[in-house]
């Protein structure tokens, strides 16, 4: 993976730090604190000359007296420095998570679906945990060693210069070999730190669908096929930290060497009889002293250069999913009783992956309280015809009408309002039974008698009832705890409450046995008399009383007509229902 220039790494840089920079009140504490303490380390330094000279050589009483406080107030100022700088810049980077997190989780609600098409669900879980973590280390950590380092440097230098400005000279021909050390180490980490986070994603995701499938896995005797996967993500990350590691541990070291290298040197020259005249015992030891003090920055900041390159690579991993393009909201019209009308005309979709199109010339008329049923093969463009309804995915041609408005004059909120959608894959979250079947924005509306009447009416209540705490139940993630058909009837309750004028069933009833599916079946033929239904179904004895059943091929209508009609013209459909009652009767 390419590195991405430094300047790029900058800009990047200054747009995470101006998160930090929201919250400038506990900032501005916090780099006092950081000045502060920056300047005990000089102060700390130069107390050495009269320490030596004055105390030692001298023995003059005054110095006597009050260096002992002196060193103590130093240290005193240097610990509460520390503590205000250390939990307001804490402070700081919390926040700044807290932010980021917010941020990403709303704009995962509002990218289009589409995004998720391409996206493992594993990356976008890694950007919200381990990227965020690594951006809250750049922004404060890496914040709080640059500036409290840079300063002390300074003021160790300026030190430096006023006790031997020769010697501190001979220190700086050392600066542009360090600098180069810098920049090559900088470039290899931000590539390492790039590969290292997708190799975190790669677990996550690979984790997550292992957990999500454990059935699969186990049915199927996946379980060595899935850990030879996990160790491999599992390695290349465990490789991708090392060769982080092994840069970082020899970059400090290897930047420490050079810095005792110039050392050697300023003490060979400071020893030399034309120095020593021009130095004191007390200059020379704070001199020394500043000297060896510089270390410690200089260790600091040459090992932040790895944080900062991990934040700027997890900073450009999220900021790329921050920038992406939400769904296009551009409609400011709002139905306020909507009827249920919905007119298509000539819809032609393609995905965006796809070469060819999914659907072509597509058209129909829906009245008010029709009930539209599609069958056809898999992959004929049933699923992806009723998700363009409510705008999952935008068209490319044609246009769709709901109440003779276009659905892309409407805005998205309104729209989908007036829609309930029960898909084959059933989502439920882990939550109470009350909450998953009052979902959204009708949990502030909807009363006990409301969820307690659409269950029953999705023949839900009879099981509900018999758990430990009813409607109040935990039904655990993803409704482990329910049954299939439970499943199915918990998500049918909570379209029945809804109370759209349009209602979508995407093989609704595909996971009920037999008297269950009745039930439903009768119940949705009293409950949705006024409602615009599109119905998708491979089990042809649920849509027989639709108003219209279409017959789609490679997105396209091959046939259409009522179920009578079709079978009396005995092409497809006919065949596809000869077909379900030979294996019924089978």
């Amino acid at each position: 993976m390419d590195t991405q220039p430094p300047q790029q790494g900058l800009k990047i840089y200054k747009r995470l730090v101006r998160y930090a920079l929201q919250h400038w009140q506990w900032l501005t504490y916090s780099l006092i604190g950081l000045v502060i303490g920056a300047a005990t380390e000089p102060l700390f330094a130069s107390l050495m000359e009269p320490l030596m000279d004055g105390a030692f050589l001298d023995k003059d009483p005054k110095i006597l007296a009050y260096m002992p406080f002196a060193i103590l107030l130093v240290f005193l100022a240097r610990g509460i420095s520390s503590f205000i700088s250390g939990y307001y810049m804490t402070k700081v980077g919390r926040t700044v998570v807290k932010q980021l997190r917010s941020e990403l989780f709303d704009q995962l609600l509002h990218v289009p679906i589409s995004y998720f098409d391409t996206n493992p669900s594993g990356q976008l879980l890694a950007k919200l945990t381990y990227h965020v973590e690594q951006v809250a280390s750049a922004s404060t950590q890496g914040l709080t060693v640059i500036v409290r380092d840079t300063l002390t440097i300074i003021g160790l230098l300026g030190l430096m210069f006023y006790q031997s400005w020769q010697l501190t000279l001979g220190l700086l021909l050392i600066v542009p070999v360090i600098t180069l050390i810098v920049i090559y180490v900088s470039k290899r980490f931000r590539n390492l730190s790039l590969n290292l986070q997708k190799s975190v994603g790669d677990i996550t995701q690979i984790a997550n669908e292992t957990i999500s499938a454990q059935r699969e896995v186990r049915i199927f005797d996946g379980e060595t096929y899935e850990k030879e996967r996990f160790e491999a993500a599992n390695h290349h990350n465990w490789k991708m930290h090392l060769k982080n590691a092994l840069t970082d541990k020899i970059s400090t070291p290897l930047i420490q060497f050079m810095i005792a290298i110039a050392l050697s040197i300023i003490i060979y020259i400071a020893t030399q009889a034309s120095v020593l005249e021009t130095l004191t015992p007390g200059k020379f030891t704070a001199f020394i002293m500043a000297l060896i003090l510089l270390l410690t920055p200089v260790r600091r900041l040459t090992a932040i250069n790895s944080i900062l390159q991990k934040g700027i690579a997890a900073s450009t991993s999220i900021f790329s999913l921050l920038d992406e393009q939400r769904e296009q909201d551009t409609g400011k019209k709002e139905l306020t009783q909507c009827k249920g009308n919905v007119r298509v005309e000539n819809i032609n979709f393609r995905y965006n992956s796809s070469e060819k199109d999914v659907l072509s010339g597509l058209s129909m008329d829906v009245k008010a309280g029709e009930k539209y049923a599609f069958v056809g093969k898999s992959g004929s463009g049933k699923t992806t015809f009723v998700n363009l309804l409510p705008r999952f995915y935008d068209y490319q041609q044609g246009t769709i009408y709901l109440d003779d408005i276009p659905i892309t004059e409407l805005s998205l909120s309104n729209l989908r309002q007036q829609f309930a959608y029960v898909s084959q894959n059933i989502t439920l979250f882990n939550d109470t039974v009350r909450n998953n079947i009052a979902y959204g924005h009708q949990q502030s509306t909807a009363t006990d008698k409301d969820i307690r009447t659409a269950a029953q009416a999705a023949h839900a209540l009879e099981f509900i009832e018999k758990m430990p705490q009813g409607l109040d139940t935990l039904i655990g993630d993803d409704g482990i705890l329910l049954s299939g058909g439970q499943r199915q009837r918990i998500a049918i309750a909570r379209a029945i409450l809804s109370n759209a004028p349009i209602l979508i069933l995407d093989e609704a009833t595909s996971a009920l046995d037999t008297e269950s599916e009745r039930h439903i079946q009768a119940a949705l033929v009293k409950l949705l008399e006024n409602r615009t239904t599109f119905m998708i179904a491979h089990r042809l004895s649920t849509i027989e009383e639709a108003d219209c059943i279409l017959v789609l091929d490679e997105g396209k209508v091959v046939e259409s007509g009522s179920h009578a009609e079709l079978l009396a013209q005995k092409g497809r459909y006919h065949h596809l229902y000869q077909m379900q009652f030979s294996e019924q009767t089978d």
